[in-house]
């Protein structure tokens, strides 16, 4: 495995176009006509299907593996987690996401780091809108499910993009700024002058397209969890809603989007073979990212530019260098102060490493402590050590199929959550909770009590969650911060409900330097855009300024 180490400095190259002009001019991006499709068998199927296979697993940046974070929509999940507090992302230099952990410079917009989340989304969002125009505005019957797909992925990514750049939540200003919008119907010129639409508007567009996603998807059965059906724009309804704070709205779609569905048991929660690794085992996961081993970031530099290189712990530590995660301890590891908040009842405890093991000095001590996690305790051993600590190693994203030989080509090659009907449940608790408390307490009660039968309400409601949330609130964030652990919802919930930060605390685990508590929402959370994108559009005209770093670690929280 060639060993890559973290960027972080240089301009922003673009490797890729950035900015909407780039992106979506008809002549220089790349656009086909509606006739140039046409004499294409299959062309738009084609197109359809590159909106899903594109999702993940491919280098954004160009046929290149120098950029080890760059796999796509699961590498986005990554980045916004880890700006918090309850991902590590241990391994120094070596681990690619702690620029977002360190509020680093190069998040700033004239570095490639910025230029990441908006090079993404928007080349996915051009794919939707080729989809969207070469379908036009009467699609055919058979091009139906093939427009529901697009508008569906393109309220996702625009409601991703809001909840990433906005500096205020919907919420608390209808005027803040999120981006601009693109369509299929935006030509050169309108980008050049191409505000960034108010929240007010942005999510008004986006739930005009997941209006449009219900009705082309209204008959729709999909092939597979990694493309989206009626079920999956309801739950994007309910997120938005969720962010707006239109409680009824939350909760009606909430219930609509998990019909059909099941909770995971604690056994499947914590499977050995098919934990967080298989869309259908079980009947919970509603939308997935598929790993294939013919993705370009599987099949080069052993498999290193990929998720399961920063997720996944079971393999062999030794000279083969199989992944960051095990060969150089350089993974996303538990905020030790959210682990042990966790009742050992609670079968989500089981998915990490307790403290404990770093007290104990016998390697036979620590290994029959392992067998308590894994079936292979010598390959989490030996990731341990070059860890350099076992306390908060992550076992929550297990191999496919409990392979732990193969990981480029088997074990690495996993399904990746999007969104699950646990987050449904959560969603209804908290809008139906804001309508009326007692009837939110019973469902976040008879939710909590799937993961742990023992579970008593008001446990989780430390007096440093009370910023702006009531203690019902703070009791639903912790049920989500446990539950959808590096799932990609930490960012957007701290900003939703406006909170802080805690790094700093007597036995944190978090990186000396980087242990701030912060009153209110981090700066660095709000995302910058990228400076080849201002220079093209005069539209954008106060964009987000770099984030700047606290300059030491924050005296102890007590909590």
């Amino acid at each position: 495995m060639k060993k890559l180490t973290l960027y972080i400095a240089g301009t922003a190259m673009a490797l890729m176009p950035t900015s909407c002009i780039q992106e979506f001019t008809a002549q220089q991006n790349g656009f086909v006509t509606s006739d140039q499709a046409s004499e294409a068998p299959g062309a738009f199927d084609n197109f359809v299907s590159g909106i899903t296979d594109n999702n993940n697993g491919q280098f954004f940046f160009g046929a290149t593996d120098h950029y080890a974070n760059d796999f796509g929509y699961a590498s986005m999940m990554l980045r916004r987690d880890v700006t918090g507090q309850d991902i590590v992302p241990w391994g120094g230099d070596t681990n690619w996401f702690a620029s977002w952990y360190e509020a680093h410079y190069t998040l700033g917009p004239t570095y490639l780091n910025c230029q990441y989340p908006w090079t993404f989304y928007y080349s996915q969002i051009k794919a939707c809108n080729q989809v969207i125009g070469l379908a036009g505005e009467n699609p055919s019957e058979e091009n139906m499910s093939g427009v529901g797909i697009a508008y569906a992925y393109r309220a996702l990514y625009y409601l991703e993009l809001a909840q990433t750049f906005a500096p205020r939540t919907y919420r608390t200003d209808k005027n803040a700024p999120t981006v601009p919008i693109i369509t299929e119907k935006t030509d050169m010129e309108q980008s050049s002058d191409n505000p960034c639409a108010t929240n007010e508007k942005m999510y008004a567009f986006i739930i005009e397209n997941l209006d449009q996603a219900e009705k082309y998807l209204a008959d729709y059965n999909r092939p597979d969890k990694y493309t989206p059906d009626l079920s999956v724009a309801y739950g994007l309804k309910a997120r938005a809603y969720l962010v707006m704070g239109e409680w009824e709205n939350a909760v009606t779609y909430a219930r609509k989007a998990m019909e059909g569905y099941t909770v995971l048991t604690a056994e499947q929660y914590t499977d050995r073979n098919n934990g967080f690794n298989n869309a259908d085992f079980g009947n919970s996961w509603m939308l997935a990212l598929q790993t294939k081993p013919t993705d370009p970031c599987q099949t080069v530099n052993d498999g290193d530019n990929s998720w399961g290189t920063w997720m996944i712990c079971e393999f062999p530590s030794d000279d083969t260098g199989l992944g960051y995660y095990n060969a150089y301890g350089a993974c996303q590891i538990i905020d030790r102060h959210l682990y042990e908040t966790v009742p050992a009842t609670d079968c989500r405890k089981k998915c990490f490493i307790d403290f404990s093991l770093d007290e104990m000095d016998d390697p036979d001590e620590i290994l029959e402590a392992l067998e308590d996690y894994t079936d292979v305790p010598e390959y989490v051993y030996g990731t341990g050590l070059a860890n350099e600590q076992f306390g908060g190693l992550s076992l929550k994203f297990r191999s496919k199929g409990g392979n732990h030989s193969d990981p480029q080509y088997v074990g690495w090659c996993v399904d990746i959550p999007v969104m699950r009907v646990e987050e449904m449940k959560l969603i209804e608790a908290e809008a139906a909770g804001m309508l009326n408390e007692g009837e939110g307490k019973a469902l976040l009660e008879q939710f909590a009590k799937t993961r742990d039968p023992e579970y008593v309400y008001g446990t989780h409601n430390e007096a440093y969650y009370n910023s702006k949330t009531s203690a019902f609130q703070n009791e639903i964030w912790w049920q989500r911060r446990i539950e959808f652990w590096a799932e990609g919802l930490a960012m957007f919930d701290i900003k939703r409900l406006e909170k802080g930060i805690i790094r700093s605390y007597a036995g944190t685990n978090h990186i000396e330097g980087y242990r701030w508590n912060v009153d209110g929402v981090p700066n660095w959370m709000n995302f910058c855009i990228i400076q080849t994108e201002t220079n093209f559009n005069k539209g954008i005209t106060e964009p987000n300024p770099a984030p700047v770093a606290p300059t030491a670690d924050s005296p102890l929280y007590s909590f």
